[in-house]
């Protein structure tokens, strides 16, 4: 060939660079609108800022992709991009979890079930979380992990960590009443009859149904990480009641519902409450048979107090829940019950003057037998007194009769010797004399 024809190597080497560059230009392009678009848009992060996980999301973002283990079990180890995005984690890298995994091929990992394979992450969150982890070492799901069982809760099993978002809350801290109500639902994985029963409580439905954040979750009585339970022991029965009142003692809650806030100012006035307050002092760990607030009103089932089925203003609802431990109560026992109001002129008038009655007849009672027992004291003491004094007079009187009388006896005696002295004397001078 003419050496006019021949194409020289130089623009071979040009023309290869310029396919490359736009190769490279295409793919960057494709990774950067299919693998991380939701991350730069949804997060208020600079993109200088966000990990670089394309090369992860390349291969896990592919649906269909599971992991089988030898027990059979299977888990998706799909990684939508879009959830990912929008998590709490979106500014990590995959490798700050994932610390033995750099490249591909991965390790072998040697894990003969799922849940073996995320107990392996058990730990994994306390580099960012301590303090939730040291909670979390109080809580009775640790303790349940201790004592052998796999099947307790650990961080993963509440937190999807790739999914799980940031937690809403407002200015003061608190749950907004959508997270509010996701904690219920977190907790009715594991225990999905409890949550049943919950659901259809006068609490559950406040919470899952109206949205409302004055009505109790499950962590709001049991906690968040450092969840406790009955099987902490008899501690948590006797403390149970404080739980209740956190809520039911609030007048800013309870005014607007119209329920009383004297609930536990009456439950420890009455025998029941006071038995149950002296074991949380004195043995707490003491099993005892006085009722505390769930076993008249339910754990997890509470329901309205005018419910037809449970309801405890309902007479012979009121009167079943008393015979649980009072098996020989009549129909008009439960009269005594006050429902949980101090008597007042209009809330059970009988009942207060009667109160009033005895809050000044007691003491005026008890103020005159005082008075009596005083002064009969003072009498007597006065009398003892006065009887003393006189019978020492008296004992002086006849102790100077006796001296006087002896003063006379020994004057009597004297004269006498004197007298028989003189005879003595006078007897021989007569004789001289005659």
């Amino acid at each position: 060939m003419p050496d006019r024809y021949r194409i020289p190597p130089e623009l071979f080497i040009v023309a290869f660079g310029f396919i490359l560059l736009a190769v490279c230009l295409v793919v960057g392009i494709a990774f950067r609108n299919e693998a991380l678009p939701v991350r730069a848009e949804t997060l208020p992060v600079d993109m200088a800022q966000l990990p670089n996980n394309a090369a992860c999301l390349s291969c896990h973002m592919v649906e269909d992709q599971i992991k089988e283990f030898p027990n059979g079990d299977v888990i998706s180890v799909v990684i939508a991009p879009e959830m990912y995005g929008l998590s709490a984690h979106a500014t990590l890298s995959c490798q700050v979890c994932h610390t033995n995994i750099s490249g591909y091929p991965h390790p072998e990992n040697l894990a003969q079930s799922s849940r073996e394979y995320t107990l392996q992450f058990q730990n994994t969150c306390n580099q960012c979380h301590p303090s939730q982890a040291s909670e979390l070492m109080d809580s009775v799901h640790t303790r349940l992990m201790a004592e052998g069982n796999l099947d307790a809760p650990i961080c993963a099993d509440c937190h999807n960590p790739h999914q799980q978002p940031k937690i809403a809350k407002d200015e003061q801290g608190r749950l907004s009443p959508a997270e509010h109500a996701q904690s219920a639902m977190v907790c009715g994985q594991c225990h999905s009859t409890i949550y049943d029963e919950y659901a259809r409580s006068v609490h559950g439905s406040g919470v899952l149904e109206d949205k409302n954040p004055d009505v109790p979750s499950c962590i709001d009585c049991h906690g968040v990480h450092n969840v406790s339970g009955p099987s902490g022991g008899a501690a948590f029965r006797l403390s149970s009641p404080k739980i209740c009142a956190d809520c039911h003692t609030n007048e800013q809650i309870m005014s607007k519902y119209g329920l009383s806030t004297q609930v536990l100012q009456t439950y420890v006035a009455d025998f029941h409450g006071t038995t149950v307050t002296l074991f949380e002092k004195l043995d707490p760990d003491q099993q005892i048979n006085m009722p505390v607030c769930y076993d008249c009103h339910g754990v997890h089932d509470i329901r309205r107090s005018d419910d037809p089925e449970k309801g405890l203003q309902v007479k012979q609802n009121l009167l079943a829940a008393c015979q649980k431990c009072h098996p020989d109560a009549t129909e008009n026992f439960p009269d005594a019950w006050l429902s949980h109001y101090i008597p007042d002129r209009n809330r059970y008038p009988l009942v207060y003057w009667v109160n009033e009655f005895y809050k000044y007849f007691i003491p005026t009672v008890l103020g005159g037998m005082g008075l009596f027992v005083v002064s009969d004291i003072y009498r007597r003491w006065v009398l003892d007194r006065r009887r003393k004094n006189a019978k020492s007079v008296e004992g002086a009187e006849d102790q100077m009769s006796a001296t006087e009388e002896t003063s006379k006896d020994i004057e009597t005696e004297e004269q006498a010797e004197q007298a028989d002295t003189q005879f003595s004397d006078e007897k021989p001078q007569d004789e001289e004399n005659s």
